[in-house]
């Protein structure tokens, strides 16, 4: 059972973005601090990647645990929501078939991805470590 109503659900749901949200931000922020530069959500690459490194033909995504389904057992933020079940079943399926159709695109057109999720932000020293070893040019 829903804890809000579903006017309060609609509302919730309304104010979520597809861009600019925190841990993207927060990528953001630790590459340029590294002494990258970047580009955002390339309308001419395949789904839009948050950080775009044109010369490298490198791409980040940044990927929440809940709507990308992190496939990680160990994450508590991707599991399926007990109410609704079929719609969100369907839609979180969605956006996965989506993410594997692009990442398969981008890689068919010569890119290298990276996809940080949510959940791995908990630890940046890690992060940092993997962006610096994925952004080497010898990669």
């Amino acid at each position: 059972m829903d804890k809000l109503t579903p006017e309060l659900r609609t509302e919730n749901m309304r104010r979520i973005r597809s861009k600019d949200m925190k841990p993207e931000l927060l990528v953001r922020r630790l590459v340029h601090s590294l002494g990258y530069r970047y580009r955002l959500h390339r309308k001419d690459l395949p789904g839009k990647p948050d950080l775009v490194f044109g010369p490298r033909h490198k791409v980040i995504f940044v990927h929440g645990c809940f709507w990308h389904m992190h496939p990680d057992p160990n994450c508590a933020d991707a599991r399926m929501p007990k109410s609704n079940t079929d719609y969100w079943k369907s839609k979180l399926e969605r956006n996965v078939e989506r993410d594997k159709q692009h990442i398969d695109a981008l890689y068919e057109t010569g890119w290298k991805v990276l996809t940080i999720w949510e959940c791995e932000l908990k630890n940046l020293e890690k992060v940092k470590q993997h962006i610096v070893d994925f952004l080497d040019p010898k990669n």
